[in-house]
């Protein structure tokens, strides 16, 4: 009789088990993320933006630089061929095949994007650590700098910092556009560790004599990055955005044989729009979408890690 019933708790058992087992946040995360039609089109065109720019200099159908037709360019009389055989987007002022810049271009828009973005997540990562870590007056002297780079808008900073270099290049951009994230980083992680200092474990720790670089290190640091992860999502797309401003207004790489959208945008907007104002329209969409799959992405990717939005 008491082997039957052993038996009969065996499903039961196992079934409870089954359902009080818990799922990691990284995991409870993904499935409402694929649950979410936001976050799956932001995804689909982050990783289309993604495989075009790793791809682009073996699927690119011609030579970005080479100028095909540039005889047949006549800019006194406002002639820059269109699209034909062989030139589905037709050329820029150079003759060059503007389809194949287009798509060499994306590698070297994420180029600056992630670089931009890795710069300003280092940076703001050691000013926002060191004042939540240490507090006192390194926490006020830090905040204060950060206030005031918070109070400058955030082209205008960019435009500052990109003033500060005698000659324009590609890495002028680059630590122009971080510079506009560090602030915004340093915040996050602060608050974030701020917010851990007086958590069970870390007093625990604390009580059993762990040192204090320990804590910081092993049990603050890594349970603050989460909002750090995610506004770097999101600042991706600003910095491809703030990247093709200061090419627009003539603060960025000045070399216009680097096929990059900010810069093809910055040339065809300002000189040829009159002529052939597809030129300036194919990297302005390109930026456009890239910016909303990027956004999109980060924002779904906010909600999903939000503990109040778990169902």
């Amino acid at each position: 009789m008491n082997t039957l019933l052993n038996k009969k708790k065996e499903p039961i058992d196992k079934l409870a088990a089954t359902s009080a087992k818990g799922h990691s946040l990284g995991g409870e995360a993904l499935r409402r993320m694929l649950r979410s039609p936001v976050a799956i089109t932001g995804g689909v065109i982050t990783l289309l933006f993604l495989l075009l720019a790793i791809l682009a200099p073996f699927i690119a159908p011609k030579d970005p630089y080479e100028r095909y037709l540039q005889s047949e360019v006549i800019l006194g009389q406002g002639i820059i061929p269109g699209a034909q055989a062989g030139f589905p987007l037709g050329v820029d002022d150079f003759g060059r095949d503007y389809l194949s810049r287009l798509l060499v271009g994306a590698q070297n828009t994420l180029l600056v994007g992630v670089l931009a973005t890795i710069i300003g997540v280092v940076v703001g990562m050691i000013i926002g650590g060191l004042a939540g870590a240490f507090g006192g007056w390194v926490d006020t002297v830090l905040m204060r700098l950060v206030d005031v780079m918070l109070s400058v808008p955030s082209l205008l900073l960019a435009i500052s910092v990109a003033a500060l270099f005698q000659k324009p290049s590609q890495w002028t951009v680059i630590v122009a556009v971080s510079m506009v994230g560090v602030p915004i980083f340093a915040r996050l992680l602060r608050g974030s560790m701020l917010a851990q200092r007086n958590s069970d474990h870390v007093l625990a720790a604390t009580s059993l004599g762990v040192k204090r670089g320990a804590i910081v290190l092993r049990h603050m640091l890594p349970n603050s990055l989460g909002p750090v992860i995610v506004q770097a999502t999101l600042t991706l797309a600003t910095a491809i955005l703030e990247a093709a401003a200061l090419s627009f207004l003539g603060l960025g790489d000045p070399d216009p044989n680097r096929a990059e959208w900010g810069i093809m945008l910055s040339r065809s907007a300002r000189q040829f729009l009159d002529i052939r104002p597809e030129l300036a329209y194919y990297p302005a969409i390109a930026i456009i979408i890239v910016a909303l799959g990027f956004t999109l992405l980060g924002e779904s990717l906010r909600e999903a890690l939000d503990p109040k939005n778990r169902r």
